[in-house]
């Protein structure tokens, strides 16, 4: 499949065409001649679903980073300089610094609402077109509504309620493109419709080589993970809990399972191995590099200790990135001695001393996701994984949690991975539903760390007030949960409205 991805430049422009866009909701018209010659076979369906996933790998490069985690305390400011990225750890967002471009692509809805309207493409004209395999023609849709689900709740977790898209923009007029925001239960109500669409589509629960294309198990992962923010967030309650809980047994009949070593989960020769459930595939020479190469230095110190040089494998010291952020002494303070996903996760980087003294601290780099060393410089062409087996053992803990059953076996699956012989001294014995909440919310920063999850775990969980320090002091402004929209997108739309509070 990556084969044909990568083809997308020379034998797909019709498709970008298609789903280009200008600004925000105002969608480039379709042309006459596109329209009358595309969408008419089955390698046309699968062109436009290839179209879809790269629209979602520009999105994953910089942007979900930005909305899913950034906010939190994970990330802090780097030896040399900000580079603008303070505006999300220290809360101060705004109107206009809400779109500033990093790597070329801006954090405002707009690359989402562009993976809508391919969606929205494939499930207009899809149907009617004439397949070899009806299994195969399902499969497609169930992708298109799987992602469609997925970039509205996105959307929901960022930014509140948003305006509705049901049907491609084949041509642009106000009336059918200036759209007022819906509410956020009108959105999760169109996700959740979306979810059990794609599940019925399905033909089986197989996973393809790679597991970068929505799956019915990849499907279930986000509908539990749905299901759960609904069910905390939106006044669910047990219902939710239970729909979420079974969703997350369903992904367990699936091929997955964890790896035994942390490390080889994020191994760029182990991409698409057995405890990803969905991912974002990036290649070198095919994409361009993730957020993570603004977590690295380029360059480091030349009397790095030999320890610390050892840590980071001894090559590829010099890097093309911008270091700007780094992981926060709040995050890395959690993390024990005997816990292997810390030397997984960042390298503390140490200086030798002149005349012998003690070795001198200078700053740490994440390395969960470290990319690849080509020809001894690193770049940061990891995959960007959506789910894996780890989140859905926590989300499980966390759905039987609510529901007042016993969370111990899920989040015991996890730490004897992480602390192998070590177990015994971290074996977690079940205590209240507000103790297991605090043990689950812990264990997801230290085993996710870096996998942009931590901001909407936190909003989930309604700790962002408790736990980030550039918000503590703040929680009578709830507001600070959502996003602000842009002013570029406010000006562009009169019918949509800024987020109350900013």
């Amino acid at each position: 499949m990556m084969k044909k991805i990568n083809q997308l430049s020379i034998s797909l422009v019709m498709v970008l065409l298609i789903s280009s866009c200008t600004r925000d909701l105002r969608l480039s018209p379709i042309s006459q001649i596109s329209n009358a010659s595309f969408w008419k076979t089955e390698e046309d369906a699968k062109g436009g679903l290839y179209g879809m996933y790269v629209k979602l790998r520009d999105e994953t490069a910089m942007n979900f980073y930005f909305w899913g985690e950034a906010r939190s305390e994970i990330m802090g400011p780097a030896v040399g300089g900000t580079a603008g990225y303070e505006v999300y750890y220290n809360n101060t967002l705004n109107a206009v610094n809400v779109a500033t471009l990093y790597g070329g692509i801006s954090p405002t809805w707009l690359g989402l609402y562009t993976l809508v309207h391919d969606a929205n493409l494939i499930l207009k004209y899809v149907p009617g077109i004439n397949f070899k395999s009806e299994a195969d023609q399902n499969n497609i849709l169930a992708q298109a509504y799987a992602m469609r689900a997925f970039a509205y709740f996105v959307m929901a977790r960022t930014w509140g309620g948003v305006p509705l898209v049901t049907e491609p923009t084949e041509g642009y007029s106000p009336t059918t493109t200036q759209k007022p925001k819906a509410t956020v239960e009108e959105i999760f109500a169109f996700i959740k419709q979306d979810l059990e669409a794609a599940i019925k589509l399905y033909p089986n629960a197989n996973y393809q080589t790679g597991r970068y294309l929505w799956t019915l198990p990849a499907t279930n992962a986000l509908k539990a993970d749905v299901y759960l923010w609904t069910g905390k967030r939106l006044g669910g309650g047990n219902t939710d809990f239970t729909a979420a809980l079974n969703a997350l047994n369903e992904v367990e009949k699936s091929d997955v399972a964890l790896l035994p070593k942390f490390v080889d989960v994020f191994d760029y020769t182990n991409k698409g191995n057995k405890e990803v459930i969905m991912a974002v595939r990036f290649q070198e020479l095919e994409s361009q590099q993730t957020v993570y190469n603004t977590m690295f230095s380029n360059k480091m110190p030349a009397n790095i200790t030999d320890a610390s040089k050892a840590a980071l494998g001894g090559v590829g010291l010099t890097a093309f990135s911008d270091f700007w952020w780094m992981p926060t002494a709040l995050l890395r303070n959690q993390f024990s001695t005997d816990d292997q996903r810390k030397a997984a996760s960042y390298v503390d980087i140490y200086t030798k001393e002149p005349g012998g003294g003690p070795d001198k601290y200078g700053y740490s780099v994440q390395f969960k996701h470290k990319g690849v060393i080509s020809g001894g410089v690193r770049a940061f062409y990891d995959d960007y994984i959506l789910y894996r087996y780890a989140d859905i053992l926590l989300m499980k803990a966390e759905a039987k949690n609510a529901l007042n059953q016993d969370p111990s076996t899920e989040i015991n699956k996890v730490r004897a991975r992480a602390y192998g012989s070590n177990m015994s001294g971290h074996t977690f014995v079940g205590g209240s539903p507000a103790d297991n909440d605090a043990a689950i919310l812990k264990e997801r920063l230290l085993e996710l760390a870096f996998e942009g999850k931590r901001w909407w775990d936190l909003i989930r969980f309604d700790k962002a007030f408790d736990l980030v320090p550039s918000l503590q002091g703040k929680s009578a402004q709830k507001y600070l949960m959502l996003f602000p929209i842009s002013e570029a997108t406010l000006s562009l739309d009169p019918k949509v409205k800024q987020n109350d509070g900013y």
